[in-house]
């Protein structure tokens, strides 16, 4: 485990996050579902490999946050809430032909996403120079 992971994968979060930004102000409502998931899913790894935890799925990457980041504390439980709610949306949003996203969900899951990764990288910043 190395900061430059962790920088890598708050990078990577950063990106997505930009490009779902994108695709909402142009009107790809799933797509920019789908990406403010995955924003969400590479801060949470970052923070994971922080934690010196590393993991190979995204049922595991959900599973160990909670665990290791939101139970202890470490995080809000909120920011729990809005990853699992990314990610119930993600899927939907993904396989489901028949989920209709309006404007104002794929705002609403954009925004959830630029918030947890405001925390996280407020956490990292805070408690990565300790590596």
């Amino acid at each position: 485990m190395s900061m430059e992971e962790v920088n890598s994968e708050l990078s990577r979060a950063k990106k997505t996050l930009n490009s779902a930004k994108l695709l909402l102000d142009n009107d790809y409502y799933e797509d920019a579902i789908s990406r403010s998931y995955y924003a969400v899913l590479h801060a949470a790894k970052a923070v994971l490999i922080l934690e010196g935890i590393s993991t190979s799925s995204h049922r595991a990457v959900r599973r160990l946050f909670g665990q290791h980041i939101i139970k202890t504390g470490k995080i809000d439980v909120k920011y729990g809430k809005i990853f699992n709610m990314e990610q119930d949306n993600r899927v939907k949003a993904d396989y489901d032909a028949m989920y209709f996203v309006e404007y104002a969900d794929a705002q609403e899951c954009w925004g959830d996403a630029k918030e947890f990764l405001e925390v996280i990288d407020q956490h990292i910043m805070k408690y990565g120079k300790k590596i």
